[in-house]
């Protein structure tokens, strides 16, 4: 049987202590509730999707296993959370996911600022929400997460081959859609 080789972009421990869940939480709060909404779960379940990946962490933090990145890891978690809060959310409210507002909880302190960045948020989110579910994690994983292409196929359980045709096909989406906008007049920022 050949020997299976997992690709790192971050050192993670193979033996010493475990991992600390309150370190864990602390250290990648942020990138789980940034992917989250990233991966459209609507404002109003961002709460409670982190809170599930987070109570997901805690049960089997003793189990995790580095087969890639502690942050693919999480990543695949929170990508299942993110489907599962989806799809109880359009079978409850299936009319209020078009209306979510993005930025509702947040607060900043410049206007003008607010307003630039409020707009280019809402737009990135629209044109991830345009995505298939495959595409979007493809997407987010790597090019708004920056992870490495084998990091993102251990996250997402996909090969090296699907992940680049589901980044290509997406890329290839958005530029499509935002080409499409310039056209009709710049609609968009």
């Amino acid at each position: 049987m050949p020997a299976t080789v997992a690709l790192r972009t971050e050192p993670l421990p193979a033996e010493g202590p475990p991992l600390e869940f309150d370190a864990v939480y602390a250290e990648h709060f942020d990138f789980v509730w940034r992917n989250l909404r990233r991966l459209g779960v609507p404002e109003s379940a961002l709460r409670d999707a982190t809170q599930e990946v987070f109570v997901v962490v805690y049960r089997r933090l003793g189990e995790f296993v580095p087969r890639g990145t502690l942050r693919s890891w999480l990543y695949s978690i929170l990508r299942r959370v993110a489907l599962a809060q989806k799809r109880q959310y359009r079978l409850q409210r299936p009319t209020e996911m078009q209306g979510t507002d993005p930025l509702a909880d947040e607060s900043h302190p410049d206007p003008e600022t607010d307003a630039i960045r409020g707009q280019s948020l809402r737009r990135l989110l629209e044109l991830l929400n345009e995505l298939d579910d495959d595409k979007r994690e493809a997407l987010v994983s790597v090019d708004l997460e920056d992870m490495s292409v084998p990091e993102a196929c251990v996250a997402l359980e996909v090969n090296l081959n699907t992940l680049y045709s589901r980044l290509s096909a997406a890329r290839r989406q958005i530029r499509q859609r935002l080409a499409s906008d310039h056209r009709e007049g710049g609609r968009h920022p």
